[in-house]
């Protein structure tokens, strides 16, 4: 069910919400993204109360202030969680940005049953800059109709492996607005670009000791087109080397395909995670 809600700091956030009787997964989505990046997750993982949002500044949530950064998503995220009044310790599981975001308000928690990390959470660098900036030029663009904007959108996605089909053209329809007669997505370029830079704040040494739940970091190391993965996987480093309870996977998937194709292996792989003793309930 999804709905909006105005937090305690008084931000209107929508989130989507679907029942289950074996906890709370808190999920965060990716940097030009919305919550619908997590709805294959959503969906396989059932038994669990899964309560996805649109990151300030996406989706239909409020847009996002000009100090905004990973850092101050996660004060956002910590803001939810107290407004929603979960009663036990929520699962948080971040996918790309959404993985420093919800990295850093596990360190902030008092408590929390588990932390998942979908392909972020890692070191950026400058081949990182250089594969996503470009992308964003979309985000300046406008478009005659919704039909033109997802025409565009699929030759982008098709082109990175992902399986268009109605799902994906929810996606592509959702992140999208009028303005003055044309269309054009939700998200503010300028706010996108910033917080992308605030990636390379992110202190994985810091954050990661703070963290005293288990950790389960999947990496995606699938090439982008012919330009290699997002991050590279000495990237990840530090953040296996910081964290004191870690679980590891990888994949082949790419950084897109990780959420935007059905992946059974990884979410057996989560589900595994997840039904060990020291992360239930």
């Amino acid at each position: 069910m999804g709905q909006y809600v105005t937090t305690k700091k008084g931000r209107t956030c929508y989130i989507y919400e679907t029942p289950g009787e074996l906890g709370t997964i808190i999920g965060s989505h990716g940097l030009t993204g919305n919550h619908k990046q997590l709805y294959y997750y959503q969906e396989a993982l059932s038994d669990y109360r899964f309560i996805s949002y649109d990151i300030l500044g996406r989706g239909n949530s409020d847009s996002a202030p000009a100090d905004r950064s990973i850092d101050t998503h996660a004060d956002d995220l910590l803001d939810l969680i107290d407004t929603l009044e979960i009663e036990h310790p929520p699962i948080l599981l971040g996918y790309s940005m959404g993985a420093y975001i919800s990295a850093i308000a596990a360190s902030r928690l008092e408590r929390t049953e588990a932390l998942v990390l979908l392909d972020g959470a890692g070191e950026a660098d400058e081949a990182t800059r250089q594969l996503v900036l470009p992308s964003l030029d979309r985000l300046k663009k406008t478009f005659a109709s919704p039909d033109h904007y997802a025409q565009e959108a699929k030759k982008l996605y098709t082109s990175l492996g992902i399986d268009w089909g109605s799902h994906m053209k929810e996606v592509v329809r959702y992140e999208i607005k009028e303005d003055g007669g044309a269309w054009r997505n939700k998200s503010d370029p300028d706010t996108i670009a910033r917080d992308f830079e605030s990636f390379y704040t992110f202190q994985a040494e810091d954050v990661l000791a703070r963290v005293n739940c288990p950790v389960f970091l999947l990496t995606a190391t699938g090439s982008l087109g012919d330009k290699g993965p997002l991050f590279k996987e000495e990237g990840y480093a530090r953040t296996k080397e910081s964290a004191r309870n870690i679980r590891t996977a990888m994949t082949s998937a790419n950084h897109y395909e990780l959420v935007f194709n059905r992946q059974p292996e990884i979410i057996g792989e989560l589900e595994s995670f997840l039904s060990q003793k020291e992360v239930k309930s």
